[in-house]
């Protein structure tokens, strides 16, 4: 079936990176930030009541650079997370997002993230308590289905109530999350992508936004998909080969920029690790989510070797990073 052109600023969430827990705190978001100026960026889950009763900096610093960057939040209690979402507003977030596809014991033993897909009722709830809310939009990242849920119609119904409470973009991860015998990292690799039913969502639904998850690994991929649904988000691939996002400000938002150099990217973070620093914030913080930025190039073990090796000493400082370009600056220049 032939799908319609779409705009390539027909969608805040064109291209996203996905939330992901101990990986995209507030030095990643800066790092990426570097390479793509459009892409959505998102905060690790932050547990609501962790949000609600401890000290709300931890969670929700960021640096202005960062925006667009949308908060995740993971809670059940329909008012705890409206309390928790207008922090999120006040604190300065462009997007509140729901976790309704965390898959781990941990989350579901708490009563949230994907076990959420088995309370529809619940979680539209939760939706309109945070629409009410904010001003800024409410948004929900789920999975296809959980367990033995059939992913046909119960999928729409559950589309259907998030919509209808508030919620006009749904981010789906485009497997089933299997509660029940399965790990976090195997209910990432085992359950099979099925794109179209993500596609079909969109049919269904053709006013509301729908993004797709899981398994991208491209700009070619997500140009792919972009033309059956209005935004991607990337995950994995992001984080552990950061430089793929150097294309996309030009090849999905139709940008004209000059592509970034790993080089100046680099030369760019040196100033925030000096300050970071000075604020007690130790350079392996910063330095753990740089290390595949020369992920395929010549002398890029030797660029993890040394960063993996040095930046964690007490006192190191941004000459670390320094140092480690000598294993990659020949490979830059021959570029």
């Amino acid at each position: 079936m032939a799908e319609q052109d779409r705009s390539l600023s027909a969608s805040p969430h064109r291209f996203c990176i996905a939330p992901m827990m101990a990986w995209t705190d507030r030095h990643a978001r800066y790092f990426l930030r570097l390479i793509s100026k459009n892409a959505r960026l998102y905060t690790e889950m932050v547990p609501v009541n962790a949000l609600l009763h401890g000290a709300p900096a931890r969670f929700l610093k960021f640096d202005p650079s960062e925006h667009p960057v949308a908060l995740q939040l993971g809670g059940s209690d329909p008012r705890s997370l409206e309390a928790a979402a207008k922090i999120g507003e006040d604190w300065g977030y462009d997007e509140i997002n729901l976790n309704i596809g965390c898959p781990s014991d941990r989350v579901s033993s708490g009563n949230f993230g994907a076990c959420l897909m088995a309370e529809p009722k619940l979680v539209a709830e939760c939706v309109s308590a945070m629409s009410e809310a904010c001003s800024i939009p409410i948004t929900v990242k789920c999975r296809i289905g959980i367990d033995e849920m059939d992913i046909g119609k119960p999928l729409d119904e559950f589309v259907s109530g998030v919509m209808s409470s508030g919620s006009q973009t749904i981010v789906v991860h485009a497997r089933k999350a299997w509660l029940k015998g399965l790990s976090p990292k195997e209910n990432r690799q085992i359950p099979p992508l099925n794109y179209e039913r993500v596609y079909d969502l969109k049919r269904s639904f053709p006013t509301g936004s729908i993004v797709i998850n899981g398994g991208i690994t491209t700009i070619d991929e997500s140009l792919t998909h972009l033309t059956y649904v209005d935004g991607v988000m990337l995950g994995r691939a992001a984080y552990e080969t950061p430089y793929i996002l150097a294309g996309a400000d030009n090849l999905i938002f139709g940008a004209s920029v000059n592509k970034p150099t790993r080089l100046e990217i680099v030369n760019k973070l040196i100033p925030y690790c000096r300050d970071e620093i000075t604020q007690g914030t130790r350079l392996h913080n910063i330095t753990r989510h740089i290390l595949g930025l020369f992920h395929g190039c010549h002398g890029a073990r030797g660029w993890r070797r040394h960063l993996s090796t040095y930046a964690v000493k007490a006192g190191a400082t941004e000459s670390t990073i320094i140092d480690a370009l000598e294993y990659v600056i020949p490979d830059q220049k021959a570029a």
